[in-house]
């Protein structure tokens, strides 16, 4: 018999379960096909915004939408017209009830488990398919998935290392290539990190401007020295990858600030005779507050009760 089983709301930056249905079959073959959940929800953010996976006498169907993926378990007979018109009400349900910035600060997993009234009303419709009302619909998404069929995900592409789930580069129609390397996400930005990147902006600006004032002293007069205006342009340079390092996660990215610090220091120190102590306290002060920031702006951790 072909029927739903099961769906589960996820957020896609880190996979935390927002929503699930209570009533799952218990069954060897199911409970398989949750581990499979796990795994894809830790890789949502690499994957297309429509997806299969074919595991034996089950699919998994999902469609990601607004940092959030809608995830079902149907048997392998289960038309996928039919699969994805589920999701897609899951998808206008969720977003009407619930706003972004509440899904975006949500903390402990299935938080918002009264969505799983709404999943086990469309699943009953779903599963009665002669009650079904919506052929219009469905005649839309069959168009639909004819011109933008979802990406199948092989099992050979699931694999499992130290708990966590590997996928491989895949190229999907209309998407491009998905990036092997998992983007790494940082902590939501604060005022004083705010404060901390428009400061190391405006002493790259500054150090720039200066450093083309340089060049333009080197050629009137033939005696001035030209490390003066490689020191301005390295202190432009370090200005600017203490922002990139602000924004972006990087391996090693604490000892990357600190070299970045010391580089802006040594940097002043040389340009001592061309600033005064104010100009030198500024630069130094905001290469200390930058670093500051970054060490401070940490990759976002799970909750402690994740994947409970």
């Amino acid at each position: 018999m072909s029927m739903i089983l099961s769906a589960s709301v996820v957020r896609v930056r880190d996979g935390l379960p927002l929503s699930a249905s209570t009533d799952y079959d218990q069954s060897m073959g199911t409970q398989e096909c949750r581990k499979y959940f796990k795994m894809l929800s830790k890789k949502l953010s690499q994957l297309p915004d429509r997806c299969t996976l074919k595991t034996g006498q089950y699919n998994i169907n999902f469609i990601s939408s607004l940092g959030v993926s809608y995830m079902m378990l149907c048997t392998e007979n289960y038309p996928s017209v039919l699969a994805f018109c589920f999701l897609d009400e899951l998808q206008k349900e969720f977003i009407t009830t619930y706003n972004m910035m509440k899904t975006n600060t949500a903390v402990r997993p299935y938080c918002f488990i009264e969505f799983d009234n709404f999943i086990q009303r469309t699943k009953q419709r779903y599963n009665n398919t002669r009650s079904l009302s919506t052929k219009m619909n469905l005649a839309d998404m069959q168009t639909e998935i004819k011109l933008r069929p979802p990406y199948q995900i092989s099992m050979s592409e699931l694999g499992s290392a130290n708990g966590f789930a590997h996928l491989s580069v895949a190229e999907y129609k209309g998407t491009g290539k998905i990036s092997a390397a998992p983007h790494q996400r940082l902590e939501p930005v604060t005022l004083p990190g705010i404060v901390s990147f428009v400061l190391s902006l405006l002493c790259g600006a500054l150090n720039l401007i200066r450093g083309f004032h340089a060049i333009e002293s080197l050629l009137q007069n033939e005696g001035e020295d030209f490390s003066y205006v490689i020191a301005f342009f390295l202190g432009t340079a370090a200005c600017l990858y203490q922002c990139y390092l602000f924004v972006y996660y990087t391996g090693w990215r604490n000892a990357k600030s600190f070299l970045t610090f010391g580089l802006i220091c040594l940097c002043n120190m040389y340009l001592y005779e061309l600033r005064n102590l104010w100009q030198l306290f500024f630069h130094v002060t905001v290469g200390a507050f930058s670093t500051l920031q970054i060490r401070l702006r940490q990759p976002q951790g799970k909750s402690p009760d994740y994947n409970v």
